[in-house]
C-alpha cells in the first residue's frame, strides 16, 4: 500500500521534460514571471519575507495586520480562523510563488496557489468590477 502512495507522489513531483530546450524555455517563462510577481509583489505585501518592504515593519513569516481582518469578512471557516487562513493564503502567494519561479515542486505549489486564487476570486473580488478579478483569475489559470 505504501509503495503505491510513493509511486503516485514520485509521479506527481517528477519533472516533465519537453523534446527540446526551446519548448522548456517557452513553458518556463510564464511560470517564472507569474511566480516572481506572486513572491515579490503580491505575497511580499502581505507576508514578512526578506524582500518585504521595511515600511511594512513585518518580521519573517508575519502576516500584515489588515489581511486577517479582510479574510474574516468572507465568513464560514474564514471567520472562525482568520489569522490561520490569512497566513496560509499569504504563505501560498509568497513561498508558492517563489517555488514556482524556481521550478521547485511546481505541481504542488501550483495547486496551493490555485486554491488561494479561487478564494481571491470568489470571496474577495466577486461582485466587484470584472477588471479587479483578472489578476487572481490569471494566476488561477
Amino acid at each position: 500500500m505504501m509503495k503505491t502512495y510513493q509511486k503516485i507522489f514520485k509521479q506527481i513531483t517528477s519533472p516533465l521534460l519537453m523534446p527540446n530546450i526551446g519548448a522548456d524555455i517557452l513553458i518556463a517563462l510564464p511560470r517564472i514571471i507569474c511566480g516572481g510577481a506572486l513572491a515579490f509583489s503580491f505575497g511580499a505585501d502581505k507576508f514578512g519575507m526578506p524582500w518585504t518592504s521595511p515600511d511594512l515593519n513585518l518580521s519573517l513569516f508575519e502576516v500584515v495586520d489588515w489581511f486577517p481582518k479582510d479574510v474574516e469578512k468572507y465568513g464560514g471557516i474564514f471567520a472562525k480562523f482568520p489569522v490561520l487562513m490569512a497566513w496560509m493564503g499569504a504563505f501560498s502567494e509568497a513561498i508558492g510563488g517563489l517555488f514556482l519561479m524556481l521550478g521547485l515542486q511546481t505541481r504542488i505549489s501550483a495547486f496551493l496557489v490555485m486554491c488561494t486564487m479561487l478564494v481571491a476570486v470568489f470571496f474577495a473580488k466577486w461582485g466587484g468590477p470584472v477588471w479587479h478579478m483578472l489578476p487572481p483569475w490569471d494566476f488561477f489559470g
